[in-house]
């Protein structure tokens, strides 16, 4: 992260859907899109960063468009073995940037569930799908689709002045982005409806104490404890994590003869690759094992 992850404190109602965001003053023709959302790889962790601080990184169709992207390539690339997900400045993502869509008297049925379906619902798709795990280090205030951004990745790193809203109820609408989906599997049901109802803004420590946040730290160590995490996973056996993703994230969706076959179809798969074959031979003489993600 080039921009400090330290987020000063704000109240509540600052965090709020990207349609009340001030104008980007940044997004003319000469920004590029690659500079909205960075992206680099090192010792084998793919950083993906929001970078648009002044909008609190609310997300653009086209910036959505590339994070999709982004993760699909780190699903593919043998040289990224985990992914760390943070933004610039004071915010994390204050949710979907709603300009420039058409207006509400333009539309016909299906075109709002159309744009979800292919908007919001695609990029947590995204996340949960790729097959490197994914940190969400998160540096401020995310909002609406901002916070179930945070929620779809597989551990979540927030610094102290973060704050997760469940914004859409303040806006007389219901959550997308697979809120209500991935709350309940997180925290249970009622706690969900607590958040989605009321619509108050939950500090790091309590979003720790409900299970939605791993780890909180101090603003100053997010992209330290960020990147101590995602090389330790860049480390490990690339594949047995991935199909292990797969499988904790399937678990809830069906039943136990299914996750039981999911299970021994997993580990018949993981025993054909190299770090499978690696920690055995390790287990039996006795050290350690260099796992090389094949």
């Amino acid at each position: 992260m080039s921009d400090s992850p330290r987020a000063s404190r704000e109240s509540p109602d600052s965090s709020h859907s990207s349609r009340s965001a001030g104008p980007d003053q940044r997004s003319g023709p000469e920004i590029s899109l690659d500079s909205l959302v960075r992206h680099a790889t090192d010792n084998q962790v793919a950083w993906i960063t929001l970078n648009r601080p002044e909008a609190m990184n609310a997300i653009t169709s086209d910036q959505r468009e590339r994070l999709i992207q982004l993760f699909s390539e780190a699903s593919a690339d043998p040289d990224v073995r985990a992914v760390v997900l943070t933004a610039t400045g004071r915010g994390f993502c204050a949710g979907a940037d709603l300009r420039g869509g058409p207006p509400a008297a333009e539309r016909v049925a299906g075109d709002v569930a159309r744009v979800i379906r292919l908007g919001a619902q695609r990029l947590i798709a995204a996340v949960l799908d790729c097959e490197k795990p994914v940190i969400a280090a998160v540096n401020g205030t995310a909002a609406g689709i901002g916070a179930h951004l945070a929620f779809a990745c597989d551990l979540v790193i927030a610094a102290e002045p973060a704050r997760f809203v469940e914004v859409f109820v303040r806006r007389g609408l219901v959550p997308d982005g697979g809120g209500a989906y991935l709350l309940p599997r997180l925290i249970g049901p009622q706690r969900a409806k607590e958040l989605m109802f009321f619509g108050d803004a939950l500090s790091a420590s309590d979003a720790e104490r409900l299970g939605l946040v791993n780890r909180v730290v101090p603003a100053e160590e997010l992209e330290k404890t960020a990147r101590e995490w995602a090389e330790r996973l860049a480390a490990g056996p690339t594949r047995a994590l991935a199909l292990t993703k797969q499988l904790v994230n399937a678990s809830l969706d069906v039943d136990r003869a299914t996750a039981f076959a999911a299970e021994a179809a997993a580990q018949e798969i993981n025993m054909t690759t190299a770090d499978a074959k690696e920690g055995v031979t390790a287990f039996v003489e006795r050290r350690g094992a260099e796992f090389r993600g094949r």
